[in-house]
């Protein structure tokens, strides 16, 4: 499926038939301002250094989370 089907993308045409605007449902338009913001954050944090998940698990259990 297309992205613009997964979204309900409707356009707004001149008189020539060429696309000049987009309407999307609130929902949808929330949703990719959501997936922006993630790849913003992703984008931020690309020269961190990583952590193995088991070290997440051994501070979640010292920390008395797990």
């Amino acid at each position: 499926m297309m992205i613009e089907e997964k979204l309900n993308v409707r356009y707004i045409t001149d008189e020539q038939g060429n696309k000049k605007e987009v309407v999307l449902s609130l929902q949808a338009f929330e949703e990719l301002l959501e997936d922006l913001h993630d790849l913003a954050v992703i984008a931020s944090r690309k020269n961190e250094s990583s952590v193995s998940f088991d070290e997440v698990k051994k501070k979640l259990a010292a920390d008395g989370i797990i």
